[in-house]
């Protein structure tokens, strides 16, 4: 019998946000006759979790202060119980309670951190964290380039220490669908013009360059909607709640109220991708977004800004567009094109699942990673 691969997967919640939603897709697509995955949260909040196939292991480690050091010791107790081969952490909190963790666990365990983003600020005090810690940690696991170098940047650890591993997604769950029957479920008219922003509401996705963008066209365009679907982050986290009335009175400012539609977070948003004629992804950083991946993967075309490996996925004008960031003219002139050319936009969405099949699958994504926890040099 072939001795599985222990891997224990630790991050900060389960809430509806893109590396947790990554992290079902690896659960839910690696060789589980080769691996034996569990899953640790920092906290309470797990409702990704019923997305697990049922056999997902899962264990819940309250972190009751910001700086609650006993997460370290109780990551500790759970290596050595059931002797983890590999410790595997997302998002800041994680990352450090697992490196100092898998240490103080003294198996041995091989310790891998990850990078999901690019070109963002780090406060002081995190930046020391990675660099105090970063002997500690085997590799790190970025889901795009740019990531990669920017961690490294940022850490000051050697390249031959990244791994890069895009995100993947669920082509079976993603697929194209009728627009009619969506639309119906969502009480949309079949014939509106809808243009979907799938993102939580962060600084970081920048709503007011599209905002931009749409009080431009509403004056030769004005039947379109605009759909958001996602919220703010669980407890106002980052000031999400701030930034989410900000952005609703910046709607309001600029006359698109009407335009626009809140649907919130979705557990079933492969339902919901298909309703749009296009989405639009206006971030100021990424690293690999899975909402662009399933859009594509739905057979609706993106438009994204050049940030991180976005133009890496999207080939500009034949699997989708790429825009240069805050440049409102040339968004507003995508949108425009993709709104009145819909032959254009046809052959564009099926190159986009095309894509998708071919490259950025979630079997791929557990296949690349399991590579990379197999290796035990």
């Amino acid at each position: 019998m072939i001795k599985k691969t222990k891997v224990l997967i630790v991050i900060s919640n389960l809430e509806f946000g893109g590396a947790q939603r990554q992290i079902v897709e690896l659960v839910n697509n690696i060789d589980n006759g080769k691996f034996d995955i569990h899953v640790c949260s920092l906290s309470e909040y797990v409702p990704l979790a019923e997305q697990f196939i049922p056999t997902t292991e899962l264990h819940i480690i309250n972190k009751k202060a910001k700086f609650d050091f006993s997460v370290v010791f109780k990551l500790a107790r759970l290596i050595r119980k059931h002797r983890f081969d590999v410790i595997h952490s997302y998002l800041f909190d994680a990352e450090i309670a697992a490196r100092l963790a898998g240490k103080l666990s003294a198996t041995g365990i091989k310790i891998l951190g990850s990078e999901r983003n690019a070109n963002y600020t780090l406060k002081t005090i995190q930046k020391r964290a990675y660099k105090l810690t970063g002997h500690l940690v085997s590799g790190i696991i970025a889901n795009s380039q740019s990531g990669a170098d920017y961690n490294a940047q940022q850490t000051g650890l050697v390249e031959s220490k990244y791994h890069v591993v895009y995100n993947g997604v669920d082509t079976k769950r993603f697929k194209p669908q009728s627009k009619q029957a969506v639309r119906a479920a969502l009480n949309i008219d079949e014939n509106t013009s809808l243009i979907g922003m799938f993102a939580s509401f962060k600084q970081q996705k920048n709503h007011p360059f599209l905002i931009a963008a749409l009080t431009e066209l509403k004056h030769s365009h004005p039947d379109f909607k605009v759909l958001f679907v996602g919220d703010m982050l669980h407890g106002g986290l980052h000031g999400s709640d701030d930034y989410y009335a900000d952005i609703k009175q910046q709607i309001k400012q600029a006359g698109l109220a009407e335009h626009v539609i809140y649907l919130g977070n979705c557990d079933n948003i492969e339902e919901v991708y298909p309703a749009c004629d296009f989405t639009v992804l206006p971030s100021l950083f990424e690293g690999t977004p899975n909402v662009v991946l399933e859009s594509m993967a739905s057979g609706i075309p993106v438009i994204a800004t050049r940030v991180s490996d976005n133009d890496k996925i999207i080939e500009h004008g034949i699997s989708g567009h790429i825009v240069e960031l805050n440049d409102v003219p040339m968004l507003t002139a995508s949108i425009k094109q993709f709104l009145d050319d819909r032959e254009y936009l046809a052959a564009i969405a099926i190159k986009a699942r095309q894509t998708m099949e071919d490259k950025f699958s979630s079997f791929k994504l557990a296949e690349n990673m399991g590579a990379i926890y197999a290796d035990r040099g």
